[in-house]
Order: structure tokens, then C-alpha cells, then sequence
């Protein structure tokens, strides 16, 4: 009658810290568990896409791609995130871009301004195109207004 529930099994070993007081400016590649509590303003690319994990916390921001197998963000970015696997999006999340991920959780509070596409894992790896897009639009009283005039369900 309840089913248990598969919980996504990550790496939560952080090999690498980027302190608060630190800007990179440049691309970013690494192996294993990064977490961010500073600013990156260049591409953060996992090397092992199979054990990624980004760890993006309330002071810090990514202006760039994130290509990253799981990732938690609890900061602000500024551009596109692949996440294949699993992606959180907690409380004080910002997120400026597209959004492809495996497997999402939003908390309360989080915001997106950009596409959010579901990827297929399997059909990922084969290079087709299964997708599933959800837009989100602001909370203005502009955008309340057209969004309840431009509803369409499929």
C-alpha cells in the first residue's frame, strides 16, 4: 500500500571548497564533490559525470554552464544547468536560464526564470529528444495577469 520511496543516492564527499571571499574567473573542471560559497564567473564542468556533485550555497553564484550529473543550489546562477541526475533547488535558490534535469525537488521560496526541461537519461545517451518543458513565470502582478490569460494544459 506505500510504496518506499527510492531515495537518489549521490556523492556527498566534498573534494574541493571555494571560500566566500573567492572569485574565479575562468572555467571550472573537477572530480568528485565541489562545493561554492564563493563567485564563479566562467563554466563548472564535472571531468567523472557518473559521481558529480556541485554544492552551491546561499552566498555563492555561478555566471556560466553547470554540467554536473547531481547538484544542490542554494545560491544564484546565471545560466544553463545539466543536471543528469538529481537537482535541489532549496529556499534561496536563483536561477537565471534553462534547467534540464533527471530528477528535481524545489523548495518553497526557490525562483527560476527559464525553461525547466526534463531529460530522459536513457534518451539522453541515445541523443533523442524526449522532453518534457515547463516555463515558470515570475510572481509580478504583470506576469500573474498574462499567465492566467495564457494557461494551456496538454
Amino acid at each position: 500500500m506505500f510504496g518506499k520511496k527510492n531515495k537518489i543516492q549521490f556523492n556527498n564527499h566534498i573534494d574541493t571548497l571555494i571560500g566566500v571571499d573567492t572569485t574565479i574567473n575562468g572555467d571550472v573542471s573537477f572530480k568528485g564533490g565541489l562545493r561554492v560559497d564563493g563567485h564563479i564567473i566562467g563554466n563548472v564542468i564535472a571531468c567523472n559525470a557518473e559521481q558529480s556533485t556541485l554544492v552551491l550555497s546561499n552566498e555563492g553564484s555561478i555566471t556560466g554552464q553547470i554540467k554536473v550529473t547531481n547538484i544542490i543550489i542554494n545560491g544564484t546562477v546565471t545560466g544553463p544547468i545539466y543536471a543528469q541526475g538529481y537537482l535541489e533547488l532549496q529556499a534561496k535558490a536563483q536561477v537565471y536560464g534553462d534547467i534540464h534535469y533527471g530528477s528535481l525537488e524545489i523548495h518553497l521560496g526557490a525562483s527560476v526564470e527559464g525553461k525547466m526541461i526534463h531529460q530522459n537519461k536513457l534518451n539522453s545517451e541515445n541523443n533523442l529528444t524526449s522532453e518534457k518543458v515547463i516555463t515558470l513565470i515570475p510572481s509580478t502582478p504583470d506576469n500573474q495577469q498574462m499567465a492566467t490569460e495564457n494557461k494551456s494544459y496538454s
